[in-house]
C-alpha cells in the first residue's frame, strides 16, 4: 500500500509518504506559517522526492483534528479533493492520537494535549496495550484544571506530551504531584509518518462525510450563535 499522510491541525506541519510499514519520505516543520500556502509545496516536493505520481497512491490519510480550526480545514480540504479527483482510500485519525503514537514504547497513561486557550485543552488518554493504541477516554476539550483532577482516578502514572503541555504542567503537578511525566523531547512534535502507520489498517471513510472534530466551535460561530438563538440548527461556518 502506498500511503501520503497530511497533518496541518495545528503550528507543526508534517507530511509524510509511506509503502506498507516502511516510511520512504517525510517533512516536518514547526514554525508559524500559513499552512495555506505551504501544505500543497510539501505534498508536491515529497511526493517527486519518493519518484511518485499521484495516482500511484492507494490511500490518503489525514489528521482530522482536534486543533487549529484554520490548520484543520486546510488539512482535511485538501486530503478530500485528493481522494476525490483520484479515487483514492481517505482514513482520518485522531491529532491527538497522532501525539500518543509517538509513545510506543511507553507504559503509561498517554495524556496528548494542545492549548485551546483561556485555561482550557484539547486532552484525551491514550496507551499501548500489545502493540496497538487504545483509546482509554475519549478526545475532549476540557479545563486543564478540571482534566487534571478528573485523572486523579487514574492508579499509575500520566505521561503528559506535546508542546503545550508546558502552558500547564504546573496545574497538573498540583493534581497529580510526581505521578505526571513529560513525555521524552522528541515525542512532542505530531509525524505524519506515526499518522501514516496508525491510519494504515484503519476502515476507509465516506470522503463525503469526512469532517474535522474540532470539539469545539470557532469563536466567530460561537458569537453569531449567541446572536441568534432562533437559528441554531443553522451554521456560520459552510461545512466541508
Amino acid at each position: 500500500m502506498k500511503l501520503l499522510a497530511i497533518d496541518s491541525s495545528n503550528q507543526v506541519m508534517s507530511v509524510a509518504v509511506l509503502e506498507d510499514r516502511k516510511l520512504i519520505g517525510e517533512v516536518t516543520t514547526n514554525v508559524k506559517g500559513n499552512h495555506s500556502q505551504r501544505l500543497m509545496p510539501a505534498i508536491e516536493t515529497i511526493m517527486k522526492e519518493a519518484g511518485w505520481k499521484p495516482t500511484e497512491l492507494d490511500r490518503i490519510v489525514v489528521a482530522k483534528g482536534p486543533g487549529s480550526y484554520t490548520g484543520l480545514r486546510i488539512g482535511v480540504t485538501i486530503a478530500k479533493t485528493l481522494a476525490w479527483t483520484l479515487d483514492k482510500e481517505i482514513v482520518g485519525v485522531s491529532s491527538l492520537a497522532v501525539l500518543a503514537g509517538n509513545c510506543e514504547e511507553s507504559p503509561h497513561y498517554l495524556v496528548p494535549l494542545f492549548d485551546a486557550r483561556r485555561g482550557n485543552i484539547y486532552t484525551g488518554v491514550y496507551q499501548w496495550q500489545a502493540g496497538k493504541l487504545v483509546q482509554i477516554e475519549p478526545d475532549t476539550h476540557i479545563s486543564a484544571e478540571a482534566w487534571a483532577s478528573y485523572l486523579t482516578k487514574f492508579t499509575g502514572t500520566i505521561e503528559l506530551i506535546g508542546e503545550d503541555r508546558l502552558l500547564h504542567v504546573t496545574t497538573f503537578e498540583q493534581q497529580l504531584a510526581d505521578r505526571v511525566i513529560s513525555a521524552p523531547l522528541k515525542d512532542h512534535l505530531s509525524k505524519a509518518s506515526v499518522l501514516g502507520l496508525l491510519g494504515r489498517t484503519k476502515k476507509p471513510e465516506d470522503v463525503h462525510t469526512l469532517t474535522p472534530d474540532y470539539l469545539k466551535l470557532a469563536e466567530a460561530e460561537e458569537n453569531w450563535r449567541k446572536e441568534h438563538p432562533d437559528r441554531l440548527e443553522e451554521s456560520y461556518v459552510e461545512k466541508i
